[in-house]
C-alpha cells in the first residue's frame, strides 16, 4: 500500500537499454503510482499480482469534446477541449510473472474507467455514457546470451482501447507538432494527438485504439563499457465516427488534401555507456524519431503563437527529429 512502479510495467518501466525518456510502446511509471497490490509467490520464479492503482496522473492521455475543436489547436496536437469529468474509479491491473536464470516473461493486463465530463458548460447539456477501456502488455527478458557476459534483451508489446497511456508511457509525448522545410507553403507541419476517447455534442464516447512495441539489445565490451542498440514504434487508430468528427469540423475548413487523424511514430537509437568506477556513469545516447501522419495537401491557420508561427499557408508532411543526451550519473 503507498506509491511504487505500476504492476503492469514491464521490469525495465520506460528503458529497455535507453536514457532517453521518450520512448513509445509501453507503459512506464519512473516517478511510481499510488496503489494497493497484493503479490503471490508461487516459488521457483513464478507469481501473480493484482492491484488497484490511481489513475489521475500517470494513466489519462485526453478525452477531447470535438465541439473546442479549433485550426490552430488541432495544428497543436489537440482534437477539441479536454473533458475530463474527474476519477470515479481506480484502474484494475493484473499481471503474471517468471523469472528465472534464463530471463524473465511477463503478462499484464489492466482496466481503465474513462469518466467524461459535460457537453457543454453546464451538467443541463448533458454527458455521454462513461466507458471502461483495457490495456494488455506482453514483456520479454533474454539473459545469459552467447555474446558476452551480462549481456541482455529487453522486448514488450502493447494493446490498448481507451487507455492510451498503456502505450504511451507517462513521460512520452500526447500531442505533436513538428515543423519543416517546404517547396509547396511557407513550412510544413505534422501533426498528431493520442486521446483516450472523443466524442462530439450529444455523441457517446468513441474509444481510441493504439498498438506498440519496444525492445533493445545491450552488449557489454568489458566490464567498463558497454552499448545498447534500441527502438520503439506505436499506432493510433481512430473509429470511424472518431474521424468524421474530427474531420468535419470547421477546424478543417481550410484543408486541402487529406484528412486523417491515425498516426504511426517510430524512434530508433544508440547508447554508449562508460563506468570508469563504481557508481559513476557516463553516457552519449542518440535518437531519431519519425512521425509518420496521415494528413496530406495543406492548411491555412491564423498565427501560432505558442511556438511563434505567423498566420501562413502550412504544407501536411512526414517529420523527423534527432536527439543527443550527454549524461553523467553518480549513484550513492
Amino acid at each position: 500500500m503507498g506509491k511504487a512502479v505500476s504492476q503492469f510495467d514491464a521490469p525495465w518501466i520506460n528503458y529497455p537499454g535507453n536514457n532517453f525518456d521518450q520512448l513509445v510502446g509501453g507503459s512506464g511509471t519512473t516517478n511510481g503510482v499510488n496503489q494497493f497490490t497484493y503479490t503471490a509467490d508461487f516459488g521457483q520464479g513464478v507469481s501473480a499480482t493484482i492491484s488497484a492503482q490511481d489513475q489521475s496522473l500517470a494513466f489519462q492521455t485526453n478525452i477531447w469534446n470535438t465541439a473546442g475543436m479549433s485550426t490552430t489547436g488541432v495544428l497543436g496536437g489537440a482534437y477539441g477541449s479536454n473533458s475530463f469529468g474527474g476519477t470515479r474509479a481506480p484502474d484494475i491491473v493484473g499481471a503474471v510473472r517468471v523469472d528465472q536464470a534464463w530471463g524473465l516473461f511477463q503478462a499484464s493486463v489492466a482496466a481503465h474507467d474513462n469518466q467524461v465530463a459535460y457537453y457543454g458548460a453546464t451538467e443541463a447539456t448533458g454527458h455521454p455514457e462513461n466507458k471502461w477501456g483495457w490495456a494488455v502488455q506482453l514483456a520479454l527478458q533474454i539473459k545469459n546470451i552467447p555474446t558476452g557476459a551480462g549481456d541482455v534483451i529487453n522486448v514488450s508489446g502493447v494493446y490498448t482501447e481507451g487507455a492510451s497511456r498503456y502505450n504511451f508511457q507517462e513521460l512520452a509525448a500526447t500531442s505533436y507538432s513538428m515543423f519543416g522545410s517546404s517547396n509547396a507553403a511557407y513550412q510544413s507541419i505534422g501533426f498528431a494527438g493520442v486521446s483516450d476517447a472523443v466524442f462530439g455534442p450529444g455523441g457517446q464516447l468513441e474509444l481510441t485504439k493504439t498498438y506498440g512495441f519496444r525492445g533493445a539489445y545491450t552488449h557489454n565490451w568489458n566490464p567498463y563499457w558497454n552499448t545498447a542498440l534500441y527502438g520503439a514504434w506505436a499506432a493510433v487508430n481512430y473509429s470511424g465516427t472518431a474521424k468524421s468528427l474530427i474531420c468535419s469540423s470547421a477546424a478543417f475548413a481550410t484543408l486541402t488534401g487529406t484528412c486523417n487523424p491515425d498516426f504511426n511514430i517510430g524512434q530508433v537509437g544508440v547508447i554508449t555507456r562508460w563506468t570508469p568506477v563504481k557508481n559513476l556513469t557516463f553516457s552519449a545516447d542518440f535518437t531519431y524519431s519519425h512521425l509518420d501522419q496521415k494528413y496530406s495537401g495543406v492548411i491555412s491557420s491564423g498565427a501560432l503563437n505558442s511556438v511563434a508561427k505567423p498566420a501562413a499557408t502550412y504544407e501536411l508532411k512526414d517529420q523527423d527529429t534527432y536527439s543527443l543526451l550527454l549524461r553523467a550519473q553518480r549513484n550513492w
